[in-house]
């Protein structure tokens, strides 16, 4: 297809923008685009477009990779302003007529010259802002030109001409097997820590991005799925993400993890159908949320890995790599029981029974110093492919997503008329192609938790968080149910007449039949024999806390209708927690309400030792009488 281009002046790096930059994989330029490529109507029409045309201009963001402290926040007003510009010149476009827009002079003189200008007294200002705290950048005056591609046919394709196209599938049977992973090496740390943040059933969607673009409603001009974290948006401060509440099992984990959502080209009407970030800007369709969602951090094939420092900023993939290159494109594309094939620039077309597999790799090198950096690339880095990292940079866990997604194959023949075309949201420019796919992390571990996962790493063990929790905290639960058993155990070996009593076994077994009444005095003393138990046993569980009455019932005999709760569950005091918890459980089961004992052991001690001791004495005396008799 021709398009009819007209070129301006460009710096030394150009970057396709329209709507851009959000940068998310190759610059740290925060732009805006209130771009309106399509707005699927609920027929599945295109009721907004602007027939294909984008505006690409120099990516700012991504020369300034070295940026005061103190320039900061001025600097980042200005890239803002940049943003609006280009969004302002979009809206102008979506106004054009069809006419208007293969004008050459009408959209120079209407849009491209007043952009160039107002760009350029923004460029000179964040020089300026550079320059007063440290060394002035050369050459950025020479960004500020665009350049407007307007093609003289109408595009075809998903969301309104802006893609996907049928020529962005391909059928992963076809593919060969292409994954190599690199040989772990003497020392390699092996273990794997996994997190489980849910799927965002909690339907967390903004088109905010924290990372590149803090402050900036709309920084990303496409809708995340947000899991993890659920205070991320534009304006979270650190505080704010550090005091969030969190989807992880491990409420130690509150870990911001997102990534641009997944659609279906059908027509639905999503809540930002007319939104930006959503319809306004060609992101049009169903939002399909993820059928599974695997967080698995892992190790380093040559040595140990070190802890990541709290609230490290990654970012993985480029949004911008269907125009920038595949230099930082990383997110990749495969199928459930074909995942030894993957994909960078094509979406999978699986068999039936299969689903979309999406996974991001992310960087596994820190440079030791940083959690962010200027272009929000160079604190980090990938490993080299013998898993090396570069000099100056440290091992860290890698962050592994995996994105499971049931949809079908759609339907290439007919444009996805049976079965609907899916892409990932993306700028317009970027006509939703999957090399354009990118993932964001931000680490808001607890440093103990973190801790765990980098010994679960170096130690070669494979460990679920969600898991963790409560191994630590056993340990310090007060075990107070056994203090007060101390006396018997203090004063049975006292007893002149105990070694005497397997002389006597059977003696009170008659009283068994009596309901119960004089059992416990003979079984109490032994159950409350610390020596005899498992110290196993006396952890507090989730059954039987520290803080709660121990429960007693009788574990084998099934309680009937004839006999009261009450005495099914004086019936027999049990010799241990774990055969207590037994009794309990069948108790329930049987629609039966187990005997608490009132208080704690400590009072059952009291109560139960008096008639312990009486028995004691009558066996004694009874031994005492046959032994007279004997001599006699």
């Amino acid at each position: 297809m021709r398009r009819n281009t007209r070129r301006r002046p460009t710096g030394p790096r150009r970057a396709t923008f329209a709507a851009v930059a959000l940068i998310l994989g190759g610059g740290g330029l925060v732009t805006t685009n209130i771009y309106a490529s399509a707005t699927e109507g609920g027929d599945g029409t295109s009721a907004q477009q602007n027939g294909g045309a984008t505006i690409d201009c120099p990516d700012v963001g991504a020369e300034l990779t070295e940026v005061p402290d103190a320039a900061r926040t001025d600097v980042d007003n200005e890239l803002a302003a940049l943003d609006g510009q280009i969004a302002e010149a979009y809206q102008q476009l979506r106004a054009a007529t069809p006419e208007q827009r293969q004008d050459t002079g009408f959209t120079d003189g209407s849009i491209m010259n007043p952009l160039e200008e107002k760009r350029g007294a923004t460029i000179e200002r964040i020089a300026v802002a550079i320059g007063n705290a440290g060394q002035r950048p050369e050459g950025l005056e020479a960004l500020a030109g665009c350049e407007l591609s307007v093609p003289e046919e109408q595009p075809e394709g998903g969301q309104g001409g802006n893609g996907p196209v049928a020529a962005d599938f391909a059928d992963i049977t076809t593919i060969q097997p292409n994954v190599q992973a690199p040989a772990a090496q003497e020392g390699a740390s092996r273990g794997t820590f996994t997190s489980s943040c849910g799927v965002n059933e909690n339907g967390l969607f903004n088109s905010d991005n924290v990372i590149v673009a803090p402050g900036v409603s709309n920084g990303a001009h496409h809708f995340h799925d947000y899991i993890g974290n659920q205070a991320n948006d534009a304006f979270a401060s650190d505080e704010d993400l550090a005091a969030a509440d969190t989807s992880c099992e491990n409420q130690g984990d509150k870990s911001s993890y997102y990534w641009p959502v997944l659609r279906l080209q059908n027509g639905t009407q999503e809540q930002d159908a007319d939104a930006p970030g959503g319809g306004i800007e060609g992101n049009a369709g169903e939002i399909v949320t993820p059928k599974e969602v695997t967080l698995t951090f892992q190790g380093s094939p040559t040595g140990d890995v070190t802890a990541m420092p709290r609230l490290l900023r990654i970012i993985t993939g480029d949004a911008k790599a269907f125009v920038n290159g595949t230099a930082n494109a990383n997110a990749s594309w495969s199928c459930t029981g074909f995942e030894d094939r993957q994909l960078k620039d094509k979406y999978p077309l699986c068999p039936e029974g299969s689903d979309v597999v999406r996974t991001f790799k992310f960087q596994s090198c820190w440079d030791g110093r940083n959690i962010d950096s200027a272009n929000h690339r160079t604190h980090v880095a990938f490993a080299a492919a013998d898993g090396s990292c570069p000099g100056g940079f440290q091992a860290i866990p890698q962050l592994v997503q995996r994105i499971v997604y049931d949809v079908d194959a759609p339907s290439l023949d007919d444009g996805g008329r049976t079965n609907p075309l899916f892409a990932v949201d993306s700028f317009p420019e970027q006509l939703h192609k999957p090399v354009t796919d990118h993932g964001d992390f931000i680490n808001v571990f607890d440093e103990d938790l973190m801790r765990e996962m980098v010994d679960c790493i170096n130690e070669g063990r494979q460990c679920d968080g969600g898991a963790l929790p409560e191994e630590p905290q056993q340990p310090e639960e007060p075990q107070q149910p056994e203090e007060p058993q101390e006396p018997e155990q203090s004063q049975q070996p006292g007893e002149p007449q105990e070694p005497e009593q397997p002389e006597e076994p059977q003696n009170p077994e008659p009283s068994g039949d009596d309901g119960g009444q004089t059992e416990p005095a003979t079984e109490a003393p032994p159950a409350a024999t610390p020596s005899t138990e498992d110290p196993a046993d006396d952890t507090p569980t989730a059954d039987a806390p520290a803080d709660r009455p121990k429960t007693y019932a009788t574990p084998s005999p099934t309680p009937t209708a004839e006999a009261p709760a009450e005495e099914v569950g004086t019936a027999t005091a049990t010799p241990t927690q774990s055969q207590a918890a037994v009794g309990a459980d069948q108790s329930q089961a049987n629609g039966t309400a187990p005997q608490t004992v009132g208080g704690s052991l400590a009072d059952t001690g009291a109560k139960l030792w008096p008639a312990a001791a009486g028995s004691v004495l009558v066996i004694a005396g009874i031994v005492l009488l046959r032994r007279i008799g004997r001599r006699a």
